[in-house]
């Protein structure tokens, strides 16, 4: 007998992806914008900085440093640990928003006043003054220790400073005299991709990289 092919219906595939589709356009929020922004200096360092397993500081042109760190399970047990041990007065709707959050950049007593701004009035309103730093008030420290804390026995873990161009170099000092104190000596610079100055020996090399290639 001839052989028929087989009849496959494929609507009730079509009908589960556009469902798949719909609910993720309609569920998904995406990070909001960070409430800073600086320029870095240009390298020709080609290392990426990764997605997870990050300690980032931020430092903008005026030297205000913002904290940030990947992981909402994370973050909740850093911000959770700060307000029962600091007493920062902070409630589910707070400590929900830090994990959902960007970076933050202001000292503890004005992290609640924070938390419940909107992305665009910390962007535009200049309520966060930067995390203290000084020698008599270095809550920067006590934000690496508790972060270090709350990532537990992560062998992956990198500190990474992103400065702007423009930041004083005695900022940037204080920011790696605290790493120092936490007996933190591994650190990554974040910076722009630029392209090789001609004649250098990282030049000379790629070129002849590219030379064995062909």
């Amino acid at each position: 007998m001839p052989r028929k092919s087989t009849l496959i219906d494929m609507t009730a595939m079509c009908d589960v992806a556009f469902l798949l589709l719909t609910f993720f356009m309609l569920a998904t929020k995406f990070k909001p914008d960070e409430p800073v922004a600086v320029v870095t200096p240009s390298s020709i360092n080609t290392q990426l900085l990764p997605d997870a397993d990050v300690i980032l500081l931020t430092v903008d042109k005026d030297g205000r440093v913002f904290f940030s760190m990947d992981g909402q399970p994370k973050r909740r047990q850093l911000i959770e640990d700060l307000n029962t041990n600091f007493k920062l007065g902070l409630d589910e709707k707070d400590i929900r928003n830090f994990m959902i959050g960007s970076s933050v950049g202001t000292d503890f007593k004005n992290l609640k006043q924070v938390l419940n701004l909107t992305a665009d009035q910390r962007k535009h309103g200049n309520v966060e003054k930067g995390i203290p730093m000084d020698s008599t008030n270095n809550e920067l420290a006590i934000w690496i220790e508790y972060a270090r804390a709350a990532q537990g026995n992560n062998n992956k873990l990198k500190y990474c400073i992103k400065a702007d161009n423009e930041t004083p170099y005695p900022v940037i000092k204080r920011v790696l005299d605290t790493f120092k104190e936490k007996k933190i000596q591994k650190l990554n610079l974040v910076t722009n991709l630029e392209a090789k100055p001609a004649g250098s020996a990282a030049a000379l090399y790629e070129e002849q990289n590219q030379d064995k290639a062909h």
